[in-house]
């Protein structure tokens, strides 16, 4: 474990001795990552894609992945690194093929997905209501983004990913993402200007 790169953290020797069982064909080992490792790449997916049933599926495929590539798999970077960027291909893959089939019922799936619509005997707050709708204008913003910005605000804002690994996960470098991001926040701040202005 000596020759791990200094940045490492307990955690990531953590996730790469795991990944050294995964290889040896050890399934504890790649339940705990997955365990582990699962709500953020859910959490990534939904918010690439606006919905959390495909998010989960293809969540499911990322781990796959995971598993028939651990034998290539080489610690030169943070597991997580490698993760998010097979997150990165298969939300990528499936926001082309949504684009060459484009499906009507996507609007009504981010709202039950993410937004849990409370039924008619439900009674929320009025803040409740609130948040529930700004979140829906915030998806709805991100999800106007551009592939590579949206990947890259979701990796910052949600997951607290450094440019670094950002640059890493897309294939950027660092002065790339900074421009990236500029891009992005000054779209989604003219998408959400009447929000901002209100709060």
């Amino acid at each position: 474990m000596s020759d791990y790169s200094p940045e490492f953290s307990a955690d990531d020797r953590q996730d790469i001795a795991l990944m050294q069982c995964v290889r040896q064909g050890d399934m504890k080992a790649f339940e705990q990552l997955v365990e582990k490792h699962q709500a953020k790449v859910i959490g990534t997916v939904a918010k690439m894609l606006g919905d959390v049933g495909d998010a989960e599926d293809i969540a499911q495929q990322v781990f796959v992945r995971v598993w028939n590539s651990s034998v290539r798999y080489e610690p030169s970077a943070r597991f997580t690194t490698w993760l998010f960027t097979i997150t990165r291909n298969l939300a990528f893959n499936e926001l082309r093929r949504r684009k060459r089939r484009p499906s009507t019922s996507q609007d009504c799936e981010m709202d039950e997905g993410i937004f849990q619509v409370p039924d008619s005997q439900t009674k929320l707050p009025s803040h409740y209501l609130v948040e529930e709708e700004t979140a829906a204008a915030i998806q709805k913003a991100i999800d106007a983004l551009p592939p590579m910005q949206r990947m890259a605000v979701i990796l910052r804002r949600y997951q607290d990913v450094s440019y670094e690994e950002i640059g890493k996960i897309l294939e950027l470098s660092v002065p790339a993402v900074k421009s990236v991001l500029f891009r992005a926040r000054t779209e989604l701040r003219e998408r959400l200007k009447d929000y901002l202005e209100g709060e």
